[in-house]
């Protein structure tokens, strides 16, 4: 009986352990009810009595060293993860998902940076705004019809006090207090009292432009639309003008691009006219460049204005513009390749 007592302490001595498991796979190896040193006990009854206080010595003393040696090496491993894959340095890492940008926000980049590189920088304004900038210094009178062109939203029933109806509204403020020449776009979100349809929303996006300096002309506005069309639509895009009417611009005009679906062939985008419309734009009226002090006699200038939705829809062809404001998480994610 003490040689196997010997035995079994000399074999706990040499044990080693690399984890947490493995210590604990030795304490039900040996201290459990059914282990190793459970046995001996067992074992211990059945000797002589006169052996018994000898060996229940030696027995009592082994079965402590044994539970203080193993209870130790548990100890040692009691703070490091039992995953031995997680301690594998070597493994890749786990991927992070990465997100996607709005489709609206990836346009507006690009349309600022495509009027950056002909030296367009960017402003923004406040979007609750005073009837002065959104309308009476855009030669907008009062109880002028014009004023009907846009559906209002107020703000407390104040009509000096609204949610901006476009872009324009910067226009003026930046011509406030800079002097030309002046070369600026300005994307910023507006707001229009509209029934919410496939094709309207009461909320929107616009990017608008002014240039003002001496002896700007038509033939300018042209060509500045001319390079954003091809840019942003491709080198085989052509443009038309159409004479049109706005308040702070004359002449005014509406541009159309060659559809970029049908290749100006004819499709149910275009209505099979070939053409579609994208903006409008204009020489910015003597009168506006008057409210804000310019000089309209030294001084010219064109503007222009668009929808970010409206060239979104027609670059990745979205049928409906409420898709924009929905937040499905499904519909953004399209965009990952577009970043």
């Amino acid at each position: 009986m003490l040689d196997k007592i010997k035995a079994l302490q000399d074999e706990i001595k040499k044990i080693t352990v690399q984890s947490a498991d493995e210590a604990e796979h030795l304490r039900i190896k040996y201290l459990s009810k059914k282990g190793k040193i459970s046995e001996l006990v067992n074992e211990f009854r059945t000797i002589p009595n006169e052996q018994k206080r000898e060996v229940g010595q030696v027995l009592n003393k082994m079965k402590a060293e044994a539970t203080d040696f193993i209870n130790n090496l548990k100890a040692e491993f009691a703070n490091t993860k039992t995953d031995e894959k997680s301690e594998d340095f070597t493994l890749p890492g786990s991927l992070m998902k990465l997100g996607s940008r709005h489709p609206l926000s990836i346009v507006r980049n690009e349309i600022v940076d495509i009027f950056a590189r002909l030296g367009f920088n960017v402003a923004e304004g406040p979007e609750i705004e005073d009837d002065f900038h959104v309308f009476t210094a855009l030669n907008f009178p009062e109880e002028h019809p014009a004023r009907d062109m846009q559906d209002t939203f107020f703000i407390e029933k104040d009509p000096d006090v609204l949610l901006r109806t476009h872009t324009s509204s910067v226009q003026v403020r930046v011509m406030e207090k800079q002097r030309p020449p002046i070369r600026s776009i300005f994307p910023g979100r507006v707001f229009r009292n509209e029934a919410i349809s496939a094709r309207a929303h009461c909320i929107f996006h616009q990017v608008e432009g002014l240039y003002i300096d001496e002896n700007v002309s038509f033939a300018d506005l042209k060509q500045t639309l001319l390079y954003f069309a091809k840019e942003m639509f491709g080198e085989k895009t052509e443009i038309r003008l159409r004479p049109s009417y706005f308040p702070f611009t004359e002449p005014s005009a509406e541009m159309d691009i060659s559809c970029t679906l049908c290749g100006g062939k004819g499709c149910n985008v275009c209505k099979y006219t070939g053409w579609v419309e994208i903006l409008g734009c204009g020489m910015v009226d003597p009168h506006v460049l008057e409210y804000s002090n310019i000089d309209s006699e030294k001084y010219t200038g064109f503007a222009f204005g668009m929808g970010i939705e409206r060239i979104t829809m027609l670059k990745y062809q979205i049928k409906d513009i409420r898709l924009f404001f929905e937040n499905d998480v499904r519909f953004v994610e399209q965009f990952k390749s577009a970043l």
